[in-house]
């Protein structure tokens, strides 16, 4: 047996998952409360004791952990036009695992940088133009970056004719250059951008946010946590050399605050009438709905789906619900102890997976033309996904996590949007994912036979 610990260091709680990598299989796992307050160490030592409580003393070869403690990778990313250049830069933020606050558009404006002064992000990506294309913009806001009040690390991946330019104008701060996100009106190129953030995150935030002390226990914090979940979702779906995937899925990840939407999916359109509007987005995409959370933002699900629909799916009156969600948005940590609010958080779940999927999914439009109808996509059609993979502790610990997971799925109400029609229901029971997309950075076919067997043959097993 090869015994290898995988941790995640939450913003909440510090995840430990204890694998044997040589027979692909999880030995146990365990979580205990986040202490980034004062050691993280703390944490990680209380959430193996009770790992050890199942698997007992192990000897460990080798350990490696992922972190969105502290509030993970804080982002703002810019560019030129909003659906194009801003858009890429979005997509490439959070491909990388970052949290955007906030995307901007054209120049930035005196209330722009009161904001992001405000907001104080760990990196800034700038972006802005095709290459051969406008400089006025990029260069406008690399001078108006070099006006911050502290050594922010900017990552510029515009224009190439201007990107030297806008080092120098922000010279004496840190700097990284990377290929433009979109060299060609249109064209995605976003994985050199990301590769960087991530190694801006590794080098300089961790540090920041005080994790380097966990490094007598672990080989090194890889990878921001959401990275790590797009990880396993690619090589779950993908597979690995002759090691089949399961094919393109859609996964969702509910937490108290945000809900991560991943698509490892092509998203073409269906047929030959549909022409794609705005930019071909990432095979591998995830979205962050920073509004929609079963705690922390529960008053964005009611604002995003409203009394009425949610009262409906509790069972409850619209008044009653109107005060339980009052109540959960002022008590953070509390778990359901009754049957009314078992009603309320499936409800408020079910709301919040619809929402986010809908958002990230794409839409279809009719227009008529000269020549007749025709049909406008923006963004992924996501229809013909063959699983949708659902974690999270608000889904993981339901009653009812299947039927919560349906609403993530196509509904006849809103027939413009591309979400997934017949996709199958699977369940991260473990809470693995993350620890897998760890694990396949250095035994990727340990990674995928295990997500295999615990995610897409655990309702098969019998």
């Amino acid at each position: 047996m090869k015994p290898v610990l995988l941790v995640d260091f939450g913003s909440t709680n510090t995840k430990v998952t204890a694998v044997d990598v040589e027979n692909c299989e999880i030995l146990g796992t365990a979580a205990a409360y986040t202490t980034v307050e004062t050691d993280i160490n703390n944490g990680l030592h209380d959430a193996i004791e009770i790992l050890e409580q199942t698997t007992g003393h192990l000897e460990y070869e080798e350990r490696y952990a992922c972190s969105s403690a502290a509030g993970g990778l804080k982002m703002i990313s810019i560019g030129l036009v909003p659906e194009l250049t801003a858009q890429a830069a979005k997509e490439a933020s959070l491909g990388a695992g970052a949290k955007v606050w906030k995307t901007y558009s054209f120049n930035l404006t005196k209330g722009d940088m009161k904001e992001i002064e405000a907001y104080h992000p760990d990196i800034i990506l700038l972006t802005g133009g095709t290459d051969g294309g406008n400089t006025e913009c990029i260069l406008y806001n690399a001078k108006m970056l070099s006006e911050l009040s502290y050594d922010c690390p900017i990552v510029l991946a515009g224009n190439r004719c201007a990107v030297d330019d806008c080092q120098e104008i922000l010279e004496g701060r840190t700097t990284y250059i990377c290929e433009n996100v979109m060299p060609r009106l249109g064209e995605l190129n976003i994985e050199p951008t990301q590769k960087q953030i991530r190694e801006v995150f590794l080098k300089r935030i961790v540090q920041g946010k005080g994790l380097s002390e966990a490094s007598d226990l672990v080989s090194g914090i890889i990878m921001p946590t959401p990275s790590a979940m797009l990880t396993a979702m690619e090589l779950l779906s993908d597979g690995w050399d002759e090691h089949q995937g399961i094919g393109e899925l859609v996964g969702v990840d509910l937490g108290g605050a945000t809900t991560d939407v991943y698509s490892i999916a092509e998203g073409s359109p269906a047929n030959m009438a549909t022409v794609m509007k705005g930019i071909q987005e990432p095979y591998a995409k995830r979205s962050v709905e920073g509004d929609i959370g079963m705690r922390y933002s529960v008053h964005g699900i009611l604002e995003a789906v409203g009394d009425r629909r949610l009262a409906k799916i509790a069972g409850l009156n619209r008044q009653k619900v109107a005060g339980l969600v009052d109540y959960l948005g002022s008590h953070t940590d509390y778990i359901p102890d009754n049957e009314e609010m078992e009603k309320m958080d499936f409800a408020l779940a079910c709301g919040a997976v619809e929402t986010a999927v809908a958002r990230h999914a794409g839409s279809l439009e009719q227009v008529y033309t000269p020549c007749g109808l025709t049909y406008l996509q923006s963004g992924k059609d996501l229809r013909r996904v063959k699983y949708v993979v659902v974690t999270g502790g608000a889904l993981i610990h339901a009653k009812h996590t299947e039927e919560i997971a349906k609403y993530a799925l196509f509904n006849e109400s809103t027939p413009g949007s591309l979400r997934p029609e017949n996709a199958e229901i699977l369940v991260d029971r473990k809470y693995i994912l993350a620890a897998m997309g760890l694990l396949s950075q250095h035994y990727p076919e340990a990674a995928l036979e295990i997500m295999k067997k615990e995610i897409a043959y655990y309702g098969h097993k019998e």
